[in-house]
């Protein structure tokens, strides 16, 4: 049997599968949020581990009588998010500064204005960011000085692995989230590090995803794991393609608060057109392949600010899609756009928000909230077309996951604005099982991610084929009306901030 763990953004979530990926048991608990230095927003790492490692001893406890024996472990993790542990005593040195917290955003502009961008991109496939480990780190040296003798930067994952196994590593897809990893070389950029006086020391040594960082201590033996292998699974988007029905070379979208596009491609040099698409780009764990990644903060959150906003007293889910099935089919006419806190890729601007464009007095309720997810619709279309060119094939189908695909009238409209085939996927936690599928390659029980996603069994998938009337009309609002009218608004609020 195969234990994953998922070290999420608001929840920790344990999983138990067969080797043939059939879920076994899996448990949750909130991933608590503290307040660290200078009022920051982070996460207490005893108490990460301490919630890690109670989900684990109830996701085994749950096989009752069965057989117990874990044959592996894989750990997947938000991405960014990281610490400073000092491997001389196993302690934390800080708590752990998760991706959203904006303290490093003065020493990511700071990095914009002391590197080449283009040169920079061409190592990294990343453009500067607050969430990146390089600007948090400037952040923590004049936040926390005396936390760094003899420290090493560990993210999420690669901070469970530690406590579970005494080894520090880390893995390709979460180095690559740093800005200071170099994916054209494979190797931490030095000389970059230390033109912004950090020690190279800083960074722990790196393994390709779905490889064994260790085997589980003695001292843990009260987890029921046994001494199984540890594999770090890496970035929680990338792992949960591991799990697409049709292999990890599959289009991968990710629907929750924020919604992610996933894909892969022919490990190549980046250039000026990859570049310019947006998108940003790693190592994927299967070798001889790369990713491509796209995404926005507020696709799922635009809906469920639309609950909240069309009702006093905050709409029910069902009575959402209540009102969902009673508006008309065809498109409101109505330009979403789905930025409440920026727009991320293709177009980042983090000052830029939401807008409604072409409201009449015969909408209702229905059609702003049917608007809400057409904007977010075409938005990732958006996303759709520039993948396409960069990853140099088009774009069929497109598999589905996460809270928003639910919602069977929002998977519809992505159909007909894209004119692309949707599979909502039958992998109901992807993520844990991506990290399940790795952990049973890192162990040898497969010799690799595709054999590994071929012998699972999936429930059978729901499709959504696109309409062809409705695409028409679609294509139309999306490319005179939302594509027309994105940058005169993107500009606006540029120019404003």
């Amino acid at each position: 049997m195969l234990l994953s763990l998922d070290i999420g953004t608001t929840h920790i979530k344990a999983g138990v599968f067969g080797n043939d990926g059939s879920e076994m048991a899996v448990v949750s608990a909130p991933n608590p949020k503290a307040q660290g230095p200078s009022g920051t927003t982070v996460y207490d790492p005893d108490v990460l581990w301490e919630t890690a490692a109670g989900l684990i001893q109830q996701a085994v406890e749950r096989l009752g009588e069965r057989d117990k024996a874990i044959d592996a472990v894989g750990i997947t993790s938000m991405a960014e998010s990281g610490l400073l542990l000092n491997p001389a005593d196993g302690r934390a040195r800080t708590p752990m500064l998760p991706w959203f917290e904006t303290c490093s955003a003065p020493q990511a502009e700071r990095i914009r204005q002391e590197v080449d961008e283009r040169e920079l991109f061409r190592m990294t496939g990343l453009r500067p960011s607050f969430k990146h480990g390089l600007p948090k780190l400037l952040w923590l040296r004049e936040a926390c000085p005396d936390a760094f003798d003899g420290s090493v930067w560990l993210s999420a994952a690669s901070y469970i692995a530690y406590r579970l196994t005494g080894r520090i590593a880390e893995d390709e897809t979460l180095a690559a989230r740093t800005y200071a990893y170099r994916i054209d070389s494979r190797a931490w950029n030095e000389p970059l590090i230390r033109s912004f006086g950090l020690d190279p020391e800083l960074f722990p040594p790196i393994q390709p995803a779905g490889t064994p960082v260790g085997t589980v201590l003695p001292a843990m033996e009260g987890l029921g794991l046994g001494k199984a292998p540890v594999i770090l699974a890496g970035h929680d988007h990338v792992c949960a393609s591991l799990a697409c029905p049709d292999g990890p070379d599959s289009t991968y979208n990710s629907m929750g608060t924020a919604e992610t596009l996933v894909g892969t491609f022919p490990l190549r040099p980046l250039g000026d057109a990859d570049d310019a698409s947006g998108l940003s780009f790693g190592i994927h764990p299967v070798p001889g392949r790369m990713y491509w990644m796209g995404g926005h903060s507020s696709s799922g959150g635009s809906v469920e600010w639309a609950r909240e906003a069309l009702s006093d007293a905050g709409m029910s889910y069902p009575d959402m899609m209540r009102l969902l099935d009673e508006a008309d089919r065809q498109p409101t006419g109505i330009l979403y756009y789905p930025y409440l806190t920026g727009s991320g890729a293709p177009h980042p601007e983090p000052g830029a928000r939401a807008a409604f464009i072409g409201l009449d007095a015969k909408h209702k309720k229905g059609d702003l909230i049917r608007a809400v997810l057409e904007g977010n619709a075409y938005q990732l279309e958006l996303l759709r077309e520039r993948a396409e060119r960069v990853g140099g094939s088009p774009i069929r189908r497109m598999h589905v996951v996460g809270g928003g695909a639910r919602n069977s009238h929002w998977l519809q409209i992505k159909a007909d604005v894209s004119g692309v085939r949707l599979t909502m996927t039958g992998a109901a936690e992807a993520s844990l099982l991506g990290a399940a599928l790795a952990a049973a390659v890192g162990a040898g029980l497969y010799p690799s991610f595709r054999e590994a996603a071929a012998a699972v069994t999936y429930p059978e998938a729901k499709v959504y084929e696109p309409d062809p009337e409705r695409h028409l009309m679609y294509r139309k609002l999306y490319e005179q009306g939302f594509l027309g009218l994105l940058q005169p608004l993107l500009s606006y609020y540029k120019s404003s901030s």
